[in-house]
């Protein structure tokens, strides 16, 4: 149980983090979270808890095949606001625009036999 308290706290504390620098300094802010710090932190568990190396090379093939889709998302989001849309409507724009993304992209990589 300690354990998964010790995991919680850790990825917690990153985003805290990155909300508490962002607002001191944007730039630095949008740094720290295009870290993969909690990839890093999530492989590091898995491997430790299961020392799975085809499980864990799996998960980092997928983690990258599913970052891809959700890039657009970062630039829709201030496009969207310099339009006028407000922040929750143009989220859920990035948001609906990701998933849609994610299920074209999980299509296309089932064509060589890679099921995300």
């Amino acid at each position: 149980m300690a354990w998964y308290a010790l995991k919680t706290l850790l990825t917690a504390g990153i985003i805290v983090l990155v909300s508490e620098v962002a607002k001191q300094k944007a730039i630095l802010g949008s740094l720290i979270a295009s870290l993969p710090l909690v990839s890093v932190l999530g492989m590091l568990w898995l491997y430790g808890e299961t020392q799975d190396a085809e499980r864990l090379i799996k998960h980092s093939e997928g983690t990258f095949w599913y970052v891809i889709p959700s890039l657009p998302m970062f630039l829709l989001l201030p496009l969207l606001m310099r339009k006028g849309i407000g922040f929750y409507g143009a989220l859920g724009a990035g948001l609906a625009l990701t998933v849609a993304l994610y299920l074209l992209t999980a299509k296309f990589m089932s064509r060589f036999g890679m099921n995300l």
